[in-house]
């Protein structure tokens, strides 16, 4: 036996479909908290599990019409925010990573051969046009995703992968000379 509060959900769902804000609106009343909830589970701060609802909230909204059971709006809802916590968690263990990386090459005694590696890298970055170079720091450094900076260029992802294919491309190749 289902209860009320699903049925209700599966009839905000049909609305919205039906492209009824009002309904949107109570959807989101509705399950925002819920959201929120199952973001801090899994990254644990509150703050940034908000935001990752509101990037979760987006993802749904986007993808409403395609959802074929609206019964399955729940699961199909905390999935989102699964993944969405996930991709945030990969983001700061690369910043982590990179930090590290970074903090470890500004300590002294370091290896003279990776210094000069490390030399010839930038002298490699430094030839590559602006656009390779930011799109390179930007992934690399930076640790964003691919979506994240298709979004950022309001381009799109494969464009990006392309992007980041020849640029990686060109630098091996200054690197290789």
């Amino acid at each position: 036996m289902r209860r009320r509060g699903e049925i209700l959900d599966e009839l905000l769902v049909l609305r919205c479909q039906g492209g009824d804000t009002v309904a949107l609106e109570t959807l989101a009343q509705r399950w925002h908290p819920r959201l929120v909830r199952k973001a801090y589970h899994l990254i644990g701060q509150l703050e940034t599990a908000s935001d990752i609802a509101q990037e979760a909230w987006l993802a749904i909204v986007r993808g409403l019409s395609r959802l074929d059971d609206p019964a399955r709006f729940r699961p199909w809802a905390y999935r989102i925010v699964t993944h969405k916590s996930t991709d945030w968690i990969r983001t700061q263990q690369r910043r982590r990573h990179l930090a590290d990386r970074a903090r470890d090459e500004l300590e002294p005694g370091k290896d003279p051969a990776r210094e000069d590696d490390i030399r010839r890298l930038r002298i490699a970055l430094n030839a590559l046009s602006a656009d390779r170079r930011t799109l390179l720091s930007m992934f690399y450094l930076e640790g964003r995703s691919v979506q994240e900076i298709a979004e950022t260029f309001a381009i799109p992802v494969g464009t990006v992968k392309s992007r980041l294919y020849h640029a990686r491309l060109e630098l091996k190749k200054t690197l290789e000379h």
